[in-house]
């Protein structure tokens, strides 16, 4: 019976989508499924505001408004917080943060099998910090709910960087990762693992 009805859901959530659309599906993570099938009339809407996030991301990137470091940097907390508040107030943000979970708990499945995300392997501390700028662009989105565009939504998560209300991983000038004393960390000598003890620090501090 179970089967049956996810089978249901996946023919009333895809029946209409391309087949681009169902390769990407087939590419996500079991949580990040899970999501999909169980919000099969929110899915699609919140996969078209997630295309656009990523749009708008590399080209805030080639502007260097908020420097280029997708892996612990300024780029990567605005594209987070960015993308749950956008994807708020597309379909709401509880789901919306549903969402952000499920991606996530994605992330430490892709570390188990030793994938990359972004060029690295997740770990605990990017997660924590991804989960911190999740809820921090769904805060920003609830105090400005009218606010829907995307030319309305960046300056507000644009300021929210700007006043440190989100996170980023210390790290030094040359990009190394820092502990919270400071000090160097050898990442050699935590290749392959998941409690990495790198440092966050609001992102009014760079």
């Amino acid at each position: 019976m179970n089967s049956f009805l996810l089978s249901l859901v996946f023919l009333i959530t895809f029946g209409c989508y391309s087949q681009g659309s169902l390769k990407q599906f087939r590419k996500l993570s079991c949580p990040e499924k899970i999501w999909v099938l169980t919000h099969p009339f929110k899915a699609k809407k919140a996969m078209k505001i997630t295309k656009q996030v990523l749009t708008d991301v590399d080209s805030i990137k080639r502007t260097g408004a908020v420097g280029t470091d997708m892996n612990g940097g300024r780029l990567d907390a605005f594209k987070h917080a960015y993308w749950m508040a956008s994807v708020s107030s597309g379909i709401g943000a509880k789901k919306a943060l549903k969402l952000g979970k499920a991606h996530e708990k994605g992330n430490y499945l892709e570390f188990k099998k030793h994938r990359l995300e972004d060029s690295i392997l997740p770990d605990s501390v990017s997660s924590a910090m991804d989960l911190h700028n999740n809820q921090a662009g769904i805060n920003e989105y609830m105090k400005n709910e009218n606010a829907r565009s995307s030319k309305e939504l960046q300056p507000i998560i644009m300021q929210a960087l700007a006043e440190g209300k989100l996170q980023i991983i210390k790290k030094d000038k040359e990009g190394n990762y820092l502990y919270c004393d400071g000090t160097f960390i050898d990442m050699n000598e935590w290749s392959g693992k998941w409690n990495i003890p790198k440092c966050l620090v609001p992102s009014g501090k760079h």
